[in-house]
């Protein structure tokens, strides 16, 4: 009896020498869960950008919200009416959000005066997050409009997901909306945007 007690605590000290072994191992790797740093999500990822066209609020009105800058300056969207409109609600904690933004950096710079693009944070710090996120990535073509209230988040229902993008026509109406990350470096994209000058 002795002798299998001998044999049952070798195994059992074995087994957990080998979890430990494993454990130890595993933390040379990052985990496949661990949030990439915001640098490297900046980078286009298919698995981030799967978001979904919606029509079914064509025709909708924008809503009627003032936007504020980090400079406190202000924007009521029915001042915006005259022109097509490319609004994307998004956040600096979203990871989709963070991947796209410098697709739409892009796009924006080729569309001009065309289309507006504004991108609007619900980021409840306001500023105190907007203002870094723009200077450590040095966009060029995109606003920096802060929706801290989350005014226009519930102007879209309150239970969207970000980010939550919406194409209006000259006349301030829905064409669609693209809930989730979008590739906005696409062909495709280009040709929905394209709608809003023949709405």
């Amino acid at each position: 009896m002795p002798a299998v007690s001998r044999v049952l605590s070798l195994s059992l000290n074995v087994s957990i020498l080998g979890a430990f072994a494993l454990s130890v191992a595993a933390c040379d790797r990052p985990s496949a869960d661990t949030a990439q740093p915001q640098e490297e999500a900046a980078a286009p990822q298919a698995e981030q950008l799967t978001g979904t066209l919606d029509r079914s609020f064509a025709g909708e009105a924008m809503p009627t919200v003032e936007l504020t800058d980090p400079d406190g300056a202000k924007l009521a969207l029915a001042e915006t009416k005259g022109q097509p409109v490319l609004l994307n609600l998004w956040a600096t904690w979203c990871a989709p959000c963070v991947v796209e933004m410098p697709l739409l950096d892009e796009l924006a710079g080729e569309l001009g005066d065309s289309v507006r693009v504004l991108t609007v944070s619900e980021d409840i710090k306001g500023a105190e997050a907007v203002t870094p996120f723009f200077e450590q990535r040095g966009f060029d073509n995109l606003p920096r409009w802060m929706d801290p209230k989350n005014d226009l988040a519930s102007a879209y229902g309150g239970g969207a997901a970000l980010p939550l993008t919406v194409l209006y026509d000259a006349e301030g109406n829905e064409v669609w909306r693209v809930m989730g990350g979008y590739d906005w470096g696409s062909a495709e994209a280009r040709e929905l945007i394209a709608e809003a000058a023949a709405g």
